[in-house]
């Protein structure tokens, strides 16, 4: 029977949500394959409580990656198009 990573799953999601959120993608993939590991089991089921802690915080902490990238992305094609717009703008003097 293979050890738990229960502990380590937790950690990768814990900071996925707080300092690096790639970590999370980790914490998914490791949680999902030792969870069916421990239904099946291959795995110490003693470590099931943190290592699905840990699925869902990886799962939280991609979410927030998501939202992320969009949230840049929009940022990006706002302030494109708002500079892209100025240049278009024709000021006509005052007499």
């Amino acid at each position: 029977m293979k050890p738990d990573r229960g502990s380590l799953i937790l950690v990768l999601g814990i900071l996925s949500m707080i300092v690096c959120a790639p970590l999370g993608i980790a914490a998914i993939l490791m949680g999902r394959s030792d969870l069916a590991e421990i239904e099946a089991g291959q795995r110490d089921p003693e470590g099931r409580e943190s290592t699905r802690a840990g699925y869902i915080c990886g799962i939280i902490g991609t979410i927030l990656l998501v939202l992320q990238i969009a949230g840049v992305l929009l940022f990006v094609v706002f302030f494109g198009l708002v500079a892209g717009g100025l240049g278009t703008i024709q000021i006509s003097p005052v007499s």
